[in-house]
């Protein structure tokens, strides 16, 4: 598995249990992977930055199908199965099919990748995740020329999924993005997290991870993507347009109409623990901001 850093988080900023990659072999994956030239010296931690913990990562998150608490899809996402798993890939592509989630991986190259996750919500952990670029997945299907955006949809299993009782959502869970976002080197598609399979509450076997983005935009347990020409339909920015835009950038200049997204508080802090500034593009923005180039980022939210 190649190994590459992002910004200035090195393994130490997500997790204790990662303790054991030590500098010296995380570099040397680098030079075995052709990373280690290109990148320079090893990576800068952020000061004071806490670690996050398997447990915080796997049992406080949203995963609605399970229901609408942090803890709720830690206790009951057990029930989805996920073998055999498949992801239906249509549209404007030119191999449009089913491809199961073996044909994917036995065609992708993983990699290690530790991002900062930002909740719409105003909490903020950091998760070293594996996966691949979605790039190659889409390309693996064939991008046709007519493409602008990708969309995306959860898979939909009333039987396993009791939060999909209550109609917080329209079910299924559906999410979007611009074609040039989702070519991005930055946006993957997660299938584990500290070198483990991807647990059924953070979207196993597949996810997108989008971090510059804010979390709900990283679509969980991902069952089909669709190429089209355009804009797809998004069930945060569908329910409730006026708080939820299409693009989700994060940005500590646009509130949130009921808080202000100015600043995080860190997951793991403590309840008392001091709220951190939130970085633009969620500390992305040298990789990212051109995809933005000319737009109104206050409208365009």
């Amino acid at each position: 598995m190649a190994c590459r850093w992002t910004n200035d988080l090195t393994l130490a900023d997500s997790t204790p249990e990662a303790a054991f990659w030590n500098r010296r072999q995380i570099m040397a994956g680098l030079a075995g992977a052709g990373l280690a030239a290109a990148l320079g010296s090893p990576a800068r931690a952020e000061e004071g930055l806490e670690p996050n913990s398997w447990e915080e990562v796997t049992s406080y998150c949203n995963f609605y199908e399970f229901g609408t608490g942090k803890g709720d899809p830690s206790k009951y996402a057990d029930r989805m199965t996920t073998k055999p798993w498949s992801v239906k890939i249509d549209g404007l592509v030119d191999r449009p099919g089913d491809y199961s989630i073996e044909q994917i991986l036995g065609a992708m190259t993983l990699e290690e990748r530790i991002y900062r996750f930002r909740c719409v919500e105003a909490w903020s952990m950091v998760v070293p995740w594996q996966g691949f670029e979605l790039a190659d997945l889409l390309n693996m299907a064939g991008v046709q020329d007519g493409a602008k955006y990708v969309g995306f949809e959860t898979l939909y299993r009333p039987s396993e999924m009791p939060g999909t009782a209550y109609k917080v959502l329209d079910w299924p869970y559906r999410e979007g993005l611009r074609l040039d976002e989702a070519m991005h080197p930055l946006t993957i598609m997660a299938t584990g997290i500290f070198r483990k399979p991807l647990p059924n509450q953070n979207g196993a076997p597949l996810r997108l991870v989008v971090p510059w983005k804010y979390g709900f935009k990283s679509i969980k347990s991902v069952v089909r993507i669709t190429l089209t020409d355009q804009e797809p339909p998004a069930s945060w920015n569908m329910a409730n347009p006026r708080e939820y835009g299409f693009y989700s950038n994060v940005n500590p200049n646009v509130s949130h109409p009921r808080w202000s997204q100015a600043s995080e508080r860190r997951i793991g802090g403590g309840l008392f623990a001091r709220r951190q500034p939130t970085l633009m593009f969620n500390g992305y923005e040298d990789e990212v901001a051109v995809l933005y180039k000319g737009m109104d980022l206050g409208e365009n939210f």
